[in-house]
């Protein structure tokens, strides 16, 4: 199927059923770590009884509002693994979907402004390549002749001393991969119901055994918790205080330009990262903002740092207008790290505390997540990602560990 045969409304990828009034599994979040896990209980664990339950329209959060960045670069083992089996399902998730999602593995540079940069760049490089994962470093002049429009003069606040790169990483359409999702586990016997929001958890005697919603009770075997920004309030619903906090995190496009930008580039330093979309605007992105909200907007004066970053990186970009920005809400774990497992209420299930980081690991979660669900236990890709963490001590600290964690 080629990108001009798709509608511009994709209603007819999936029926839009009533709820049944029970269900083996049910999903809370119709995004697309919820979509991508009724995928993978329906293809690899043979369970298809499942509603996924989305309180708006469908991949209509956080799918809708990242910046679309793929890669698996990241420092500790852990974090290396899950986000390698993602990217690794990226690479033929297109076939695997019957469905384009544009994956343009243009590659990715992490810039390093500081000799303390540079080292703790090499080393992540060398940690990449003992997992498996590539990962290269580059002096300058090589970042210049990946990326041409990169500021890389000695004369600057913050001069660009080098840079990691990863050449299999890139980005995709994020409304695409959504669909796609939807449609194969649609196919499939998924129920998805959009509108249909969560206020309540059901729990007897330690055990989960419905969902209260605003089109009435569905009694379910298990609850897998995929609401991201609103997880901790979906939590509380079931008594379980999950250790995450939710944040504004900001983006913005400019209007469509020529292609001049060939690759991704993020800058801890600087704090921005930029990419051009298929269509031809700049997308960027920077970090969240410091206080804590549920609303999808934040402050302007990010905005304004995000833009004064991007032009100490790309010069050529002084007189490109910006055309909308747009906000999310994120959370946040205490370790930078995901929190995916089980809970203390039996057959319940969390996927949450992704922060900046969620778009990424879509395929790679979904199918751990379904793991976990199907089998009661953590796959061992997100065993070392459970709740118990936070009191053992054995946390998996990516704050700054790989440069910007987004």
């Amino acid at each position: 199927m080629s990108t001009d045969e798709l509608p511009e409304h994709p209603d007819w990828l999936w029926s839009s059923p009533e709820p049944k009034r029970s269900y083996d599994v049910v999903i809370v979040g119709g995004g697309g770590h919820g979509l991508a896990t009724a995928y993978y209980l329906a293809k690899n664990h043979g369970i298809t009884n499942i509603a996924v339950l989305e309180k708006g329209w469908l991949a209509g959060g956080n799918m809708a509002r990242n910046t679309t960045i793929i890669r698996s670069n990241y420092l500790w083992d852990e974090s290396a693994g899950i986000y390698e089996h993602s990217l690794k399902l990226w690479e033929g998730l297109e076939e695997d979907l019957g469905y384009p999602i544009l994956f343009s593995q243009r590659g990715v540079l992490n810039l390093a402004h500081s000799m303390q940069d540079v080292r703790e760049s090499v080393r992540r490089v060398n940690a990449n390549r003992l997992n498996g994962v590539d990962a290269e470093w580059l002096g300058p002049e090589e970042v210049k002749e990946v990326c041409p429009i990169v500021n890389v003069s000695p004369d600057v606040r913050y001069p660009v001393l080098g840079a990691t790169y990863q050449p299999r990483a890139g980005i995709a359409k994020h409304d695409y991969v959504a669909w796609g999702f939807a449609r194969a586990a649609a196919a499939m016997g998924v129920d998805l119901i959009e509108h249909c929001e969560v206020t309540g958890i059901d729990v007897v005697d330690g055990r989960v055994r419905a969902v209260q919603t605003t089109r009435g009770r569905i009694a379910a075997g298990k609850v897998a918790l995929c609401a991201a920004g609103h997880s901790s309030v979906v939590g509380r619903m079931a008594g379980v205080e999950l250790p995450v906090q939710s944040h504004p995190l900001q983006a913005l496009v400019s209007e469509l330009l020529e292609p001049v930008h060939p690759t991704v580039v993020m800058s801890n330093a600087v704090h921005v990262y930029v990419s051009q979309a298929h269509k031809g605007e700049l997308v960027m992105g920077a970090g969240i903002d410091a206080y804590n909200s549920y609303r999808q907007r934040g402050a302007f004066h990010i905005i304004e740092q995000q833009m004064a970053a991007a032009l100490e990186l790309f010069p050529i970009f002084a007189r490109a207008h910006v055309l909308r920005t747009w906000g999310g809400v994120v959370d946040v774990s205490p370790d930078a790290s995901p929190v995916v497992g089980l809970t203390p209420v039996d057959d319940l299930y969390v996927n949450c505390g992704w922060g900046t980081g969620g778009f990424k690991a879509t395929p790679g979660v979904g199918w751990c997540y379904a793991h976990t669900i199907a089998h009661g236990e953590p796959h061992p890709l997100n065993a070392a990602f459970s709740l118990e963490r936070f009191t053992t001590g054995a946390l998996v600290d990516e704050h700054g560990a790989a440069a910007v964690a987004h």
